[in-house]
């Protein structure tokens, strides 16, 4: 239990640092083979190996097209013409509820949340300063738009958050609709009243908007930009196919990639570098995720595992306790929230789905549960809050502070109403 404990903290320092879990994953679990006293190279070639392939085996073909997908709503200009209008709907005082519902609908629409923090900056940025309200609160603000309820807790949502849990628990996306729609309000709600606090407070002590030496100017032409109605369409199309048709996930991506080209077959001459550059990202997700699912392999398999997995399992008599839990804590350690869930349900799925059928509960409450708590996991060092950081040019100690609460918090908050919901049958 202790190599274990080692393995975990130094994962996370490493990767808190800045250093790259593809290489640090496998050394780490070395570490943990040896104290454990397990074969190194055994734990490397088949243990750490083995986890890592049968993930990206599994999931490659999601990430791929979602990335591609992603890339192509990029590049046409099409997840930016519906960002503006959503923006413009809402209107410029509304900065903050204006840049949170774009990234909140494109992130339900399947568009991968790196190209969403790269869609949506530079109107963060532009909208942020017409209302004169400090840029530290672009990247919270993204963070609850994208990385929190539309990834893990609305019912339908294409994200691989939500598709994971899927064949564990044999559900579908929609799985636990009562209990996504009460998490959605939480953290929606409750965080954007966080932010509209911070706004007003930061207002107050003059901190507000402040340029940056050599950003551009966001161009406002949008005659550049296809019609938004027709760029919504692609969006709308993957989720009506994917819960109103109940159409597999890979089917439904590859019939969004195909409304986009068709659409903007105009633009044909960025097909090609936009699905080179979106298969290019999605190989990097992929490996840097089954990094993460493979060293989660090698520590469930050393022996004394079980003996943590039993404390676990002993938290409550309530097994959505437990599951939240590991999770939640094991997506905090890897700084992946899919990650984390790959590794719980790698480690205890079946577990959990023959406790689902051994207790009576609802499959769909563990599928529900899962998804939340590994977005209910957002640290310092988390993968996808290091890449918005790049992105917006702010520092933690800028930032972090509002993350914190409407990344962690105030998902945590909704985490537990979940499972009280699933407990008094309401899922």
């Amino acid at each position: 239990m202790l190599s274990i404990s080692i393995g975990l903290i130094l994962l996370m320092v490493f990767a808190y640092l800045g250093w790259s879990i593809i290489w640090i994953a496998p050394v780490v679990s070395g570490i943990v083979a040896l104290l454990s006293g397990l074969d190194l190279m055994d734990a490397y070639t088949n243990t750490y190996m083995s986890g890592f392939v049968d993930f990206a085996k599994k999931w490659f073909p999601i990430f791929l097209l979602g990335a591609v997908f992603g890339k192509l709503m990029e590049d046409t200009g099409a997840a930016k013409s519906v960002a503006l209008q959503i923006t413009k709907m809402i209107g410029e005082k509304r900065a903050i509820l204006g840049v949170l519902a774009a990234a909140a609908i494109l992130t339900y629409g399947g568009v991968s949340l790196f190209v969403v923090v790269f869609a949506i900056y530079p109107i963060a940025v532009a909208l942020f300063k017409k209302a004169n309200i400090s840029r530290k609160l672009i990247a919270p603000t993204i963070v609850l738009g994208a990385f929190t309820f539309t990834m893990t807790a609305v019912p339908g949502t294409p994200q691989i958050q939500n598709l994971i849990p899927m064949p564990t628990f044999g559900t579908d996306p929609m799985a636990g609709s009562f209990m996504g729609i009460a998490a959605t309000l939480i953290m929606a709600v409750g965080g954007y009243f966080w932010l509209s606090y911070r706004e007003k407070k930061m207002s107050a002590a003059g901190d507000t908007f402040k340029e940056l030496k050599g950003e551009k100017e966001e161009d406002d032409n949008e005659t550049r930009l296809p019609n938004w109605i027709f760029s919504l369409a692609p969006l709308l199309l993957v989720v009506i196919l994917l819960n109103g048709i109940k159409i597999d996930p890979l089917p439904s991506l590859l019939a969004g990639i195909a409304a986009i080209l068709l659409i903007n077959i105009g633009q044909y001459k960025k097909f090609i570098p936009s699905i080179n550059e979106g298969a290019k990202g999605s190989v990097m997700a992929i490996i840097n995720t089954s990094a993460a699912v493979g060293f989660g392999a090698v520590v469930t398999s050393v022996p004394e595992f079980k003996d943590i997995t039993g404390i676990m399992l002993g938290v409550s008599s309530n097994p959505l306790v437990s599951e939240s839990l590991i999770v939640q804590i094991l997506a905090m350690i890897t700084g992946s929230a899919s990650g984390g869930m790959g590794i719980a349900l790698q480690a205890l799925g079946d577990t959990y789905a023959n406790l689902a059928q051994s207790t009576g509960m609802n499959p769909e409450a563990f599928h529900r549960m899962a998804a939340i708590a590994s977005g209910a996991s957002i640290l310092p060092h988390n993968g996808a809050l290091l890449t918005l950081l790049a992105v917006t040019k702010v520092s933690h100690k800028d930032c972090y502070k509002d993350v914190f609460m409407v990344g962690l918090v105030i998902p945590t908050i909704a985490m537990i109403a979940g499972i009280i919901m699933a407990t008094i049958g309401i899922i």
